[in-house]
């Protein structure tokens, strides 16, 4: 497996929070309906998550736009850990640089959401 791209984002909560309270419809356009309920509406989690999905369309190498949030998933393990599950879109995006896998760390408080991202290829490095 090769790293093929990185991506990183910064969210701030409280001006998230506050975009998703002036437009309500905001929630169903960027994520998921198990995305809602694993976040249970907290703003932090939803703020996270909003940052992974910037930071693999930057992975990507794409910008805003390329592909719908909602083509890009953030899974949660029983465990709590997360994972980036692509669909229709984003996955077109991801087949055609080679990235096979796209891993994920989140790290979010009540003021700022972190979300990492590395895209690799499916195929072994030799070495």
């Amino acid at each position: 497996m090769a790293t093929l791209a990185v991506g990183v984002d910064v969210v701030d909560v409280p001006r998230f929070a506050l975009a998703l309270r002036r437009r309500p419809r905001l929630v169903e356009r960027l994520f998921t309906e198990q995305e809602r309920l694993d976040c249970q509406e907290r703003p932090e989690r939803l703020a996270a998550r909003f940052a992974a999905k910037e930071a693999v369309l930057k992975a990507l190498g794409t910008g805003l736009g390329a592909a719908p949030f909602r083509s890009i998933e953030v899974r949660r393990a029983p465990s709590g850990a997360p994972s980036i599950e692509l669909h229709e879109e984003a996955l077109a995006l991801a087949e055609g640089r080679g990235i096979a896998h796209v891993h994920v760390s989140l790290s979010h408080t009540s003021t700022t959401a972190t979300a990492f991202v590395v895209a690799s290829s499916g195929e072994s490095r030799a070495g």
